[in-house]
Parts: structure tokens; sequence; C-alpha cells
């Protein structure tokens, strides 16, 4: 096996021009905005989809699908890169046709819809036309699934919908969303719901109010609590096999966990390279920040943790090419998913705390980076979870002890070594 740090040479020169292009060109498309996600505000769109054409053109588009899908196939590994750069704007993910959370619904969509599905939402959902939403989260069941109430009765050729969601986000903006819903009560824990699509404009759909989040107001309240009142929808939209909701779900939360992560690189980097600027700019006494010891401290422990960061990222991206399963990396994705929030809320708290006073103001983005942090460890399965599944997969084929001693017992091991040279120790 060979092993390697350079990315090759032709890619390389696209990551160039996408640093150059995201600076120049999308990075201020974010400041003049509303929501990037919002397919029917024509600023946005004047604005996005000249800058959607030149990615395509440079076969850029949707790299995290294969080209069965209109993706150029390059797997996780290239897409860690690519996303390290967009995931410290607003906009970049929607640019280059990466955005959660359409897509890993379009995967969702890729593995268990119809062909008809498949006609009406997948294809324009990847070309950006449309937006979706993904509503799983009910407002007394966040991160055990199992606690969701949420029902979908067959009731002759339609499913009936009652219920309601929490936190299903953009879903004022989306065309249709992706719907858990209890249809087997009775069945075991992980078999007892389904995953739907449902068209946005279905009778029924009720948007309660949309949420906002702390340090994200520039944005918008854009996560929204829905009702679903006796909602139909043709038996067909179910995706997968009644009861198969679980695993369904799996298709799209492997991705998007890691997606996340990747694009937190970006936002960790940046935050490092914002302290830097200040740290050599700032004066103090008779010298600058970059002088003071703690300073130098806070610059050195925030590169240590962004390395080691990115290089778990890439390994799970690099793993997940390998084994094109999940299922065989679920432990890499659980350690990048639980290490995630901290290193994010670690340096852009120090990032803070050097730009004084402006670090806390709301010109500078500290604050909602911060706060950003926090969301990350709640979005797709709360921090504590993901500790708890690294650990089970950690101890699921350990061996326990032989006897009363651990196997690396000191006295016992030197007691077989000094059995196994006896010989030789008899003849010296």
């Amino acid at each position: 096996m060979s092993w390697g740090f350079e990315t090759d040479p032709d890619y390389q020169k696209d990551l160039d021009w996408v640093e150059e292009f995201v600076r120049d060109e999308v990075e201020p498309v974010d400041r003049v905005i509303s929501h990037a996600w919002d397919v029917r505000d024509p600023k946005r769109n004047a604005l996005i989809k000249p800058l959607q054409e030149q990615v395509r053109e440079r076969k850029l588009w949707a790299c995290h699908l294969g080209p069965e899908l209109g993706g150029p196939g390059y797997g996780q590994l290239k897409l860690a890169l690519l996303n390290e750069i967009l995931g410290r704007t607003h906009s970049g993910p929607v640019v280059f046709g990466c955005q959660a959370p359409d897509s890993g619904n379009a995967e969702i969509l890729a593995h268990y819809g119809t062909p008809e599905l498949k006609q009406r939402y997948l294809e324009p959902l990847i070309e950006n036309e449309i937006v979706s939403a993904y509503s799983m989260t009910e407002p007394q069941g966040g991160s055990d699934p199992t606690a969701f109430v949420t029902r979908a009765e067959l009731d002759g050729d339609h499913w009936v919908i009652n219920g309601e969601k929490w936190f299903s986000s953009h879903a004022n903006f989306a065309s249709f969303l992706i719907v858990m819903a209890v249809t087997d009560p009775d069945a075991d824990r992980h078999h007892r719901s389904s995953m739907f699509v449902v068209p946005a404009d279905t009778p029924g759909i009720e948007i309660v109010r949309n949420v906002g989040v702390a340090g994200h107001e520039a944005i918008g309240d854009t996560h929204a609590y829905v009702r679903y009142a006796d909602v139909r929808i043709p038996a067909d939209h179910i995706l997968g096999e009644r009861g198969q909701g679980f695993a369904v779900a799996q298709t799209r939360l492997g991705g998007g966990r890691i997606h996340h992560a990747m694009r937190t690189v970006g936002l960790v980097r940046e935050s490092l390279n914002m302290m830097i600027e200040r740290a050599v700019s700032r004066k103090s006494g008779k010298g600058t920040l970059a002088d003071r010891q703690l300073v130098q401290e806070m610059l050195a422990d925030s590169w240590i943790q962004l390395e080691q960061f990115r290089l778990l990222v890439l390994q799970t991206a690099w793993k997940i090419d390998r084994y094109k399963d999940y299922r065989k990396v679920i432990a890499d994705i659980s350690a990048v998913k639980a290490a995630m929030p901290k290193v994010l809320l670690d340096v852009a708290g120090r990032a803070v705390q050097l730009h004084g006073s402006l670090g806390i103001s709301t010109e500078m983005p500290f604050g909602s980076w911060v706060m950003e942090s926090f969301h990350m460890g709640l979005a797709d399965g709360a921090t504590e979870i993901h500790k708890v599944q690294l650990a089970k997969q950690l101890v699921k084929n350990a061996t326990p002890a032989p006897g009363l001693f651990p196997t690396r017992h000191l006295p016992a091991l030197e007691a077989e070594a000094e059995a196994k040279f006896a010989d030789l120790f008899a003849e010296v």
C-alpha cells in the first residue's frame, strides 16, 4: 500500500481556480443576497446562476455525485479538498451544486425513488432548479428517532400523514420534503418508520413558524416548525420498503456528517488565518500581539487542532472511497462528528479573544461561527450520541483478558520473557 499527501496536479489546478473563484466571485455574493437557497429570489438568481454555469464549464458541478447522476464521480476525498474552500462561505455549496440538505436528499432519491419521482424531483434538484427539505426531527424527539410519533397510515392508494416536525430547514423554499413517519408502531424500534416524498404544495402542510439561529440573523428564519394535518400523498411516494426508514436515513446521514466536517475545516482555517492577521497587525507595547507568548500559544494550539482534525476528515473520506459502504466507516464518521464542534468552538473562540471588542461585534463573523459550533454539535445527531456510537464500535470485537490481570501486565510479561530465553541464559 502506498501513502501520499499530494493532490494530483490536474485537480490541484482546479482547486487553485476554486480558491480564486470563491474569493473574487462567491464571497461578494454572500454580502448582498438574503439566502442562497431561495430559488424564488430574482436577485439571488441573477448573481448565482452565472456562477453555477462557470462551475459546470469547469466540470466541478455536484462533485458528490457519480457520472450516472450528472456529477464527475470524484469521490469523497476530492470532495473534501473542495469543500474545505467552500466551507467558509454561505453561497459556495450552492454555486457548486453540493449544498445540504439537497445533496443528501438527492442521494436518497437516487437510491430509493421511483422513475417518476426521479424525473419529477431528482433531476431538477441536481440542477438546483428547485430545493428540498429534510423533515425528520420532532419537537419531542431530537437525537432519538425511535421517539417520533408522526404517523403515516395507508388509506387505499394514498398515505395520510399526521404529526409535527421541528427544524425542517429550508421548508419555506422547498418544492418537496422528505418526511420520516411511523408506519408500523408495533414493529421493533428500527423498523417502525418509513420515509416519504411529500410535495410542498400538498394540502394540509402548515408552517407553524420559521425559526432562526442566533448569530445567523443575516440569512433570516429558515428552520421550519411544520405541522402535517391529514396530508395525503400517493402510495408510490414511499422511499424504499415500508419500515425501512432508518436504512433510508443512513443513505444521507453518513455522507451528510462527513460533508459538514469537510466544510467546517474551511471555517476553522479561516478563523486561524484571521487570528494570524490580527496578531501581526495589532500593536502591543513595543511590538505586536504576535510577540506575546500567550498569543503564540493560541496560534500554535489552533494550528495543531486544525491539522489533526483535517487529517481525520481526509482519512475518513479516503476510507469511504475505498470501502464504498458507510457502515464500514461508521466509527470514523462518528469520530469526525464528535470532534468537529470542539475544534470550531476552540479556534473561533480564540479568534474572538484576539480581536477584542471587535471580535464580539456583528462587524466580524466570529459570533455566528461560535454559534455554528453548537449547531454542528446537534445537526445529524448530538455529539454525545456519536461518542457513544464510537465507543460501541471500539469495544464490539474486543476480547476480555483471560485472567485476573490485563494481558500486558508487566510481571506476567517478564515471566514469559524469562521462560522464552531460559536456555540462552543457562549458557551464558
